[in-house]
């Protein structure tokens, strides 16, 4: 009953088979952590009545945690129009982080057909930024004596949050950290830059996923094969090759 406010109904049925191997109890685990805020949402809140807001952030929201959900994550929270998510936890996944990165990619697909949606009704046009890192946390009921939540501390939490807020920069949907995209083999992704985040004294390397092998055109390919050619020379103070 506690769980089944978080995870979807597959992972309580099989939770439901040994329940005394679950606890929401605080421990250490290696999870993949994802983050989504709606792109501009302070200017679509004052454009919008009450009544079209609610609309609009619930039919965001729906599909963002149907998306969240059918790759098996934990849905932690909705923080206005945030959401934070995780996999890895309450049951353990080997593929945790290639989970949370196919959610983010379906998320994207998935706003797109709200943005047609939004624009034939007259609203304003949905964009949204995603971050995802994975690392070791801890997670489990943490809170105060009024109130407690299921939910994931840690410095892997802490970078997932900061590389959605940076997907603005960079100008696009989705930014992964490298710890997660070492682990995900079966999708394509674009080295963007090396960073250096608040907290940490070594660079992070981050990566936008594309897609699955098979989904990108030959286009996309060469794009990216010059893409990368661009980025070494960039990185060797080539400058005009790189332009």
């Amino acid at each position: 009953s506690l769980f089944g406010q978080y995870v979807p109904p597959e992972l309580v049925n099989e939770m439901a088979r040994d329940p005394t191997a679950y606890s929401m109890e605080p421990k250490s685990a290696n999870i993949t952590t994802l983050f989504c805020d709606v792109r501009g949402f302070t200017s679509i809140s004052e454009t919008l009545s009450p009544r079209d807001l609610a609309l609009y952030i619930n039919e965001y929201l729906s599909a963002m945690s149907a998306a969240i959900s059918a790759h098996n994550g934990t849905l932690d929270k909705y923080i206005g129009d945030a959401v934070m998510a995780f996999w890895g936890a309450p049951v353990p996944m080997n593929d945790h982080a290639r989970q949370g990165v196919l959610a983010a990619l379906e998320m994207q697909k998935a706003t797109a057909i709200l943005r047609e949606q939004f624009r034939a009704g007259g609203w304003p046009a949905l964009k949204i930024g995603i971050g995802l890192n994975t690392g070791d946390v801890r997670v489990g009921d943490m809170g105060s004596k009024v109130r407690k939540a299921y939910t994931v501390m840690g410095d892997a939490v802490n970078l997932a949050s900061r590389l959605e807020g940076r997907t603005k920069g960079y100008g696009v949907g989705i930014l992964v950290g490298q710890a997660t995209a070492r682990l995900v083999d079966d999708v394509v992704f674009k080295e963007l830059d090396r960073v250096r985040v608040k907290g940490k004294s070594e660079p992070v390397t981050i990566y936008e996923p594309l897609a699955q092998p098979g989904e990108l055109s030959e286009a996309q390919n060469l794009e990216l094969a010059q893409w990368q050619l661009c980025l070494v020379a960039y990185r060797e103070q080539r400058w005009a090759d790189a332009r």
